[in-house]
């Protein structure tokens, strides 16, 4: 079966389009998916065979002589050197995407980064939730009626439980976006806290819970079953810990 992110992600990375969170979650992806990883030499392989083809069009003698009379005069020195200077630079270029790349697919050296821009990022979505309408796409308690709300919006199987017995009430659920990624977020009260559970499919294994703190707001992320959570809110941590055990159930 084809992977999701080579549709979604690979030729972005590819291109440098990507966010250094995009670049770095894609490139924890690579190092386990050898469909992408082979797919990503594929399109480095292409992209060397077209630049080596050199094809262009060759332009008509009057069109040339045109252009040079319009052009003022370059010395001989100066036109001779164009193409060493050229490959030399081409060459610069090589070795520095070698060097980039063998940068960052090692996820150690740029983890600390990564985790940053994670929490900025998963924090800004939970700020912008807090204001006026933008809480709730589906306002409800009912377990399956916010399931319906989000059969067709997403591919993957979402965990929709009501914690109310154990203090965490359901409030409904939302679609939002997080670095452009299109994910689903789960809204929890409790004791007057608003929490948002952001939930969007992964590829990488189970992972126990990493935890941290951005402009006063507590996170916790975890994996489990092909699926990421994270839980954000300025509730006690202990409470998002709480909350992390009851979806672990």
């Amino acid at each position: 079966m084809r992977c999701d992110f080579a549709d979604s992600l690979l030729h972005s990375y590819f291109d440098g389009e990507l966010s250094a969170f995009h670049a770095t979650e894609f490139e924890r992806h690579l190092q386990r998916c050898a469909d992408c990883a082979s797919e990503l030499g594929s399109q480095d392989i292409l992209s060397g065979r077209l630049r080596a083809a050199q094809l262009y069009e060759v332009a008509p003698a009057s069109l040339l002589q045109k252009i040079r009379a319009e052009l003022r005069p370059v010395a001989p020195s100066n036109a001779g050197s164009r193409p060493l200077l050229w490959h030399w630079l081409a060459a610069a270029a090589t070795l520095l995407l070698v060097a980039f790349v063998g940068w960052r697919v090692i996820p150690e050296l740029g983890s600390d980064d990564y985790q940053a821009e994670f929490a900025e990022e998963i924090v800004d979505a939970h700020a912008h939730s807090l204001q006026p309408g933008h809480l709730t796409g589906v306002a409800s308690n009912d377990e399956q009626a916010v399931k319906k709300w989000f059969e067709g919006k997403h591919k993957f199987a979402l965990p929709v439980h009501d914690f109310a017995n154990d203090g965490f009430a359901l409030q409904g659920g939302r679609v939002d976006d997080v670095e452009g990624r299109t994910v689903a977020a789960l809204v929890y009260e409790r004791r007057g806290h608003l929490i948002n559970v952001f939930i969007w499919p992964t590829r990488e294994p189970d992972a126990s819970p990493r935890a941290g703190s951005r402009h006063g707001y507590a996170w916790v992320d975890w994996r489990k079953g092909k699926i990421e959570f994270c839980a954000v809110s300025d509730a006690d941590p202990v409470d998002l810990r709480q909350l992390h055990q009851l979806f672990d159930e």
